[in-house]
């Protein structure tokens, strides 16, 4: 009888230890905190980049099992564009889309991509994109900045000027009060054709033109329509003058302590926005012409030869100039 109870004993014993350890072995493993990135831009929730920028965050954070959560900012929420991009480094944003223009004074060269009259046009601009120049470039910026990573590049479109009279020549911007972005690179355009420039907040060109404050501005024609400068300038006038890029670019902070799969993620999917985005506002720079016209605005199709003639020279040799004539050279080598 004892060595029956002993038996029992041991097996209710030995029951309990196997018991204990597969409860172990079940345990649910510790909840892992999502990391949270901040993206910032400064354009309309209606516009495509903002459109994509949502869907690369979501892809992303599919793709990485939802470990990465990306609040996007959009509409100067976090600031205007040189505050952003100051951003990347003080650590107050992750990511962010930013104008080639507004990262020359770390780097010179990338701003290039955003000098008047640099493309002949989108296809040109689509070249320069994928090619091993912009890589050379964007591994330049990412070294001065100490590691920010330019991971796409974006057509923003043709900026053309919108004013209160018609533009046709260059003599007929002499003295025109013009509001352009608050990058030294822009004013290469305006000093050409001998206009005025003032430079305005994003978020603050609309007041500024419905106030009589400036009496032109310049944009593509999705941002003119997005930003409603329609509203309160007559003509569209197709100086097609600066092919913006919109970089995505991704703070050093950030950047580095992705693992490289998770690098390859994040370049992938924003490359594959970046691509959607750029056809998006290509095709939205024709559908528009007709739409403006509807809203009652004149389109000025202008004569580009005398412009192009007259910032020729800016773009070989001039104070504004932050790239050489090598990499100049190499720019328009790139033309289709």
């Amino acid at each position: 009888m004892k060595k029956t109870l002993l038996i029992v004993l041991m097996a209710l014993i030995a029951f309990g230890m196997l018991y204990a350890g597969g409860a172990k072995e079940k345990a649910p493993a510790q909840k892992v905190e999502p990391v949270k990135l901040k993206w910032a831009h400064v354009y309309e929730t209606s516009e495509e980049f903002h459109k994509w920028a949502l869907w690369a965050a979501e892809e992303i954070k599919k793709r990485t099992n939802g470990k990465y959560q990306i609040e996007v900012f959009p509409a100067s929420s976090l600031g205007k564009e040189s505050d952003i991009v100051e951003g990347l480094s003080l650590g107050s944003v992750n990511m962010v889309y930013a104008g080639s223009a507004f990262i020359g004074n770390t780097y010179g060269p990338i701003a290039m991509g955003e000098a008047p009259f640099m493309f002949t046009g989108y296809e040109h601009f689509m070249n320069y994109a994928k090619s091993d120049f912009f890589k050379e470039l964007a591994t330049g910026y990412e070294q001065a900045s100490k590691g920010n990573k330019i991971t796409a590049n974006t057509y923003y479109g043709a900026r053309c000027v919108t004013s209160k009279k018609p533009i046709n020549k260059p003599e007929d911007m002499k003295g025109l009060k013009i509001r352009v972005p608050n990058a030294p690179l822009y004013l290469m355009f305006t000093e050409a054709v001998g206009a005025n420039a003032a430079p305005i907040a994003f978020a603050e060109v609309y007041l500024a033109l419905q106030q009589g404050v400036v009496d032109a501005q310049e944009n593509p024609l999705p941002t003119i329509q997005a930003k409603k400068f329609y509203e309160v300038q007559k003509y569209i006038n197709l100086t097609q003058h600066i092919i913006n890029n919109l970089l995505t670019i991704i703070s050093a902070s950030t950047w580095q302590k992705l693992t490289p799969e998770e690098k390859k993620i994040f370049e992938e999917v924003t490359v594959e926005a970046a691509r959607q985005c750029s056809n998006a506002i290509r095709k939205a720079e024709d559908d528009l012409l007709p739409w403006f016209e509807k809203q009652g605005n004149i389109i000025n199709k202008v004569d580009r030869k005398p412009f192009i003639d007259a910032v020729a020279p800016s773009l070989k040799s001039s104070p504004r100039m932050t790239w050489t004539l090598e990499q100049y050279n190499k720019m328009q080598a790139l033309k289709p």
